[in-house]
């Protein structure tokens, strides 16, 4: 029964009175319940109402004959995206030169600590050692 339902044709006039309603303020999806339709599909119509006006509600769903469009290639956009990954491995690039600036800096200060203490500590250590008999 959904299958029956589903390949259903309906009217150009049953259609184009169904999306008066809604144009007119009625809710897609009260009338599409009332109308036992799916709401998707009375979406549809209303979309291929006011693409193509009424030869439209009457088209068959799927691929169209005829060439495809495509889109053409944007030498630009790739011109972009080369920019953008370049862009990105700079902060990259910066971020890790950052991070092991802050490691000397880091390095330096206890090399310098351990260094302090060990001149300080020197001359007295070796005047207590030279007084030894």
């Amino acid at each position: 029964m959904a299958a029956s339902a589903k390949n259903r044709q309906y009217p150009t006039a049953y259609k184009l009175k169904t999306i008066k309603r809604v144009e007119q303020g009625e809710a897609v999806l009260p009338v599409a319940r009332e109308l036992g339709i799916s709401r998707k599909l009375l979406h549809d119509w209303i979309k291929a109402w006011k693409a193509h006006g009424p030869e439209g509600l009457n088209r068959k769903p799927g691929p169209k004959p005829g060439p495809r469009k495509l889109k053409p290639l944007q030498p630009e956009a790739n011109k972009r995206s080369a920019l953008a990954r370049a862009n990105a491995r700079i902060a990259e690039l910066e971020r890790l030169v950052g991070r092991q600036q802050m490691d000397i800096d880091f390095f330096r200060k206890a090399l310098r600590a351990m260094e302090r203490p060990a001149t300080q500590g020197k001359p007295a250590s070796a005047s207590s050692k030279s007084s030894k008999p």
